[in-house]
């Protein structure tokens, strides 16, 4: 790749770190959507005995790019998202594709297929991981910076997502365990 089709691209991926997702760190700001991708590429770098059979190195891939899209529309909640919002962020990410050069686009292609038909094992790790991140990113937060909604969508978020897996299921229960903690210690 020529240096400044990767200086390019990393403009591109820059906007990851400008745009905010509706999470807040623990430290009490916005977390970035680039934010959001590490910390799914941080938990797939440490599951890798829980999926053996997996290709650890195509989920991660997975998390680092699956919402490049966002780079340039920005994140909207998933609670607010509605099939017109999907639909522009998916064109956006195939023009994205299509300029990129052509073993990148033949691969990233493929590979955001299969993320969108969830068909691999791998793809439904990345899915889960990135439902996971969100519920345990709230958890790490502040619960002021809690909406209502989300103290009975935390406990259901995900839950379709986990259930081909015995530990992404027990990872939900864990996180699910966390939610009700801080839940009651507001309530009491």
């Amino acid at each position: 790749m020529r240096p400044q089709e990767l200086i390019k691209l990393m403009q591109t991926a820059e906007n990851l770190k400008n745009n905010t997702r509706h999470s807040w760190t623990s430290s009490g700001r916005h977390e970035s959507v680039a934010e959001h991708s590490y910390m799914l590429c941080f938990m797939a770098l440490f599951i890798k005995d829980e999926f053996p059979d997996a290709d650890m190195d195509k989920v991660i891939k997975m998390c680092i790019l699956h919402d490049i899209g966002e780079a340039f529309t920005g994140d909207i909640p998933a609670f607010e998202k509605k099939t017109a919002d999907e639909e522009k962020e998916a064109d956006v990410v195939a023009q994205w594709i299509s300029g990129l050069p052509g073993a990148y686009r033949t691969e990233f292609s493929a590979l955001f297929e299969e993320m969108n038909a969830l068909s691999t094992e791998e793809a439904r790790i990345y899915k889960a991981l990135d439902k996971m991140e969100a519920v345990i990113q709230h958890n790490m937060a502040d619960i002021s910076s809690w909406l209502p909604l989300e103290y009975d969508l935390q406990l259901t978020y995900g839950e379709k997502e986990v259930a081909f897996s015995d530990y992404m299921k027990d990872l939900k229960e864990a996180a699910n365990e966390d939610t009700r903690k801080k839940i009651k210690e507001v309530i009491h």
